[in-house]
């Protein structure tokens, strides 16, 4: 999908990043954000570095919500509405900045205000979507898996 379109629809990255997040105490989003961009970049090869760049970010940002909200990975279960907030933020912070960054820096697309509502409206849905689907595969599935690890 092209950009902004695809930001638009992050829910399953971030379902990705918050659940590696949780698997692996320190930087997992971080780790699983590296290899994404990676990947993406091999996809989009014109457009690496902003791939790199802020897939990376995106994992970075997410690694410092889990950490100021102490969102943690427990055998109990995780909190579902810090896992929320905490994918929110980031991807509202994310979507922003990649957009800005494809309509003022490097001009792919055209920027509007509709646009604009979008992105401010469907970045923080979709990470709130995805911090509730990754608390419910969490504690519906996986927690009892991360204590046999």
């Amino acid at each position: 999908m092209p950009p902004p379109i695809d930001q638009l629809l992050i829910m399953v990255d971030a379902v990705l990043l918050a659940l590696s997040a949780l698997f692996i105490k320190k930087l997992g989003a971080t780790y699983a954000a590296g290899i994404g961009g990676v990947l993406l970049a091999l996809w989009r090869p014109t457009l690496l570095p902003y791939s790199l760049i802020f897939t990376l970010l995106y994992g970075v940002i997410v690694d410092c919500f889990f950490f100021i909200f102490k969102v943690k990975a427990a055998v109990q279960g995780v909190n579902r509405n810090k896992l929320i907030l905490a994918m929110a933020l980031s991807t509202l912070i994310i979507a922003l900045l990649s957009y800005y960054a494809t309509t003022k820096g490097i001009e792919i697309i055209q920027g509007s205000s509709a646009l604009d509502m979008m992105v401010l409206f469907f970045g923080p849905v979709s990470g709130a979507v995805a911090g509730y689907a990754a608390a419910y595969l969490w504690n519906k599935y996986l927690k009892s898996l991360s204590a046999s690890i």
